[in-house]
């Protein structure tokens, strides 16, 4: 709902904020007076295209700041919105725009600086303007089939349909992607089997690469490494070495241990853990020197395997720990050649059973919409004979669609048409209605989707235009009814009928000093009320007569 509207140097007007209301809200004025420009400041602030005419002669720059109040509708879309740009997301929701001299334009959300495409997809959420010249929402054909849906209560149905179609078109895109990749594996059977084969033949393992460039490593220096270890193990196990002198130092010590009184069993112990060290030190040797023997005539074998797994690492644009990934994969998909009948057939089955269960879905959603637009149809046409507009008729159309049009709304394409002739065929709501036809249409519309849809913020400009007395009055009765049921409208009238209905009234006039011209906007109070409404009925002289059709009127709007 609109909260405040403030306005600085816009055409006529220098400073003005208003503070609006839920209910009906009528706008009263001369002709002239400036009506107009409230709405393009509104239009501003909801994106609407700047031109720097609007710019009040002398100013530097316009700036319009539109507050709404969206904390009764936590399902807002302009909350979705809000956080697809990663905006902040408050109950309050602030548009300003401002509109420079040379014609710059600048937006912002809640302070924070946001370009104009986005301002105006949030103002689409948040009012929806009807008049002669302007018009959005309803005319929208892609608003249609969700508003039938809510009128008919539908919701569950709907959604009902929106998953049945995932669930089918998940498991067409397995299908159409499993025969794909079957497509694409046939194409190179002959290459797959040749290369698996080759591989199984190679039958590299993970780490065998770093196993034989270290074995190369040992088997290249062989010879160094074989005499240093013999000459290590001389050292340890030679008449001079390690061992025996330990051996000696032991039987020595052994000898006259149990004359020192236990002092030199520390040592003696010390002295065998080194024994037996050394020796397993030398017997490592020995060892070592074994396995270099035996391995010392496999350095041309061990080669000619580290270069067969690199040239086919190479080959397949891999490397070596990669063969045996590529090797299973390659396989998989010869798995897939010979077994694609199987999950072709699979998938296709279950997709033709996704399909069926859409289909059934959507046809008891489309046959629901198809009753709802009968009755729908009924509602609008009993609201368009009292507003002087017997002769037209309005019609739901639900047609169902061809297979390439169904999604995730089911498969019917719904639109609102209308004919103003008798006889003359149906068509688009802003092709054949005129302005003040289009206006009325909308608004009888608006009075049985009452309960419908997301806008909280109404705004007819002049839908009175031309019709006076009981239809006027019947213009009023419905946009007083819209106010009564969680709406706010604002209306921009000349029709005393209308304003009558009014449960805020205000008036716009226009101020005159030799200098300049200002358009100002006053809230009326019921005195002043009544001497407008005299006003609009009588002209510029107010009779008592005039007066009391003014107080007759205020007092019947019920």
């Amino acid at each position: 709902m609109l909260v405040t509207l403030s306005i600085r140097d816009v055409v006529l007007i220098e400073r003005l904020t208003l503070a609006f209301r839920p209910g009906l809200c009528v706008l009263t004025g001369e002709t002239g007076a400036g009506k107009s420009i409230l709405l393009d400041a509104l239009g501003l602030a909801l994106g609407a295209r700047g031109d720097s005419a609007l710019v009040r002669h002398g100013a530097e720059q316009a700036s319009v700041t539109a507050e709404f109040d969206l904390g009764g509708r936590p399902d807002h879309p302009a909350f979705a919105i809000l956080r697809e740009q990663e905006l902040e997301v408050e109950d309050t929701l602030v548009l300003r725009r401002t509109l420079s001299a040379d014609g710059r334009s600048r937006c912002f959300v809640n302070d924070q600086a946001v370009g104009v495409t986005l301002l105006r997809r949030l103002g689409e959420t948040l009012v929806e303007v009807h008049g002669q010249f302007e018009t959005h929402g309803l005319l929208d054909p892609r608003t249609h089939r969700d508003l039938l849906d809510d009128y008919a209560g539908m919701g569950s149905q709907s959604r009902a349909v929106a998953d049945a179609w995932r669930a089918w078109r998940q498991v067409e895109q397995a299908r159409v992607q499993a025969a794909a990749d079957a497509a694409r594996a046939r194409s190179e059977e002959d290459y797959l089997r040749h290369a698996v084969e080759e591989l199984d033949q190679l039958a590299p393992e993970l780490g065998e690469e770093a196993a034989l460039a270290e074995k190369r490593i040992v088997l290249q220096h062989a010879e160094k490494l074989i005499e240093s270890v013999n000459q290590a193990y001389a050292e340890l196990a030679g008449e001079r070495g390690a061992e025996r002198s330990l051996a000696s130092a032991l039987r020595t010590l052994g000898r006259i241990a149990d004359k020192a009184g236990g002092r030199l069993e520390p040592v003696i112990s010390v002295l065998d853990e080194a024994a037996a060290e050394v020796s397993e030190a030398s017997r490592s040797l020995q060892a070592l020197v074994a396995d270099i023997d035996t391995e010392g005539g496999s350095l041309d074998k061990i080669e000619e395997r580290l270069f067969a797994l690199r040239a086919a690492a190479r080959k397949h644009g891999t490397d070596v720990d990669g063969l045996v990934a590529l090797r299973d994969d390659m396989a998989r998909k010869l798995a897939l050649i010979e077994d694609q009948g199987d999950i072709l057939q699979s998938l296709a089955k279950k997709a033709e059973e996704g399909k069926s269960a859409y289909l059934d879905a959507a046809k008891k959603l489309s046959a629901g919409r198809t009753k709802a637009a009968s009755k729908l149809d009924q509602a609008v046409a009993a609201e368009l004979k009292p507003l002087r507009m017997e002769k037209a008729r309005f019609s739901t159309r639900v047609a169902q669609t061809g297979e390439e049009a169904w999604g995730p709304h089911g498969i019917d394409d719904v639109a609102f048409q209308v004919a103003t002739n008798p006889g003359a065929p149906p068509g688009p709501l802003a092709k054949i209605a005129s302005g003040g036809e289009l206006a009325r249409f909308m608004l009888a519309l608006k009075v049985v989707l009452a309960q419908v849809g997301t806008i909280p913020t109404l705004v007819f400009d002049e839908v009175d235009t031309g019709v006076g007395g009981a239809v006027a009055d019947a213009i009023g009765e419905r946009l007083s009814r819209l106010g009564h049921n969680n709406l706010q409208v604002l209306v921009v009238t000349h029709s005393p009928q209308v304003a009558a209905r009014g449960a805020y009234h205000w008036n716009v006039r226009k101020h005159a000093t030799p200098t300049r011209t200002v358009t100002e906007v006053v809230e009326l109070s019921q005195e002043a009320r009544l001497e407008e409404i005299a006003r609009m009925l009588s002209g510029a002289e107010i009779t008592p007569a005039a007066r009391a059709a003014a107080e007759s009127l205020i007092a019947g709007r019920g």
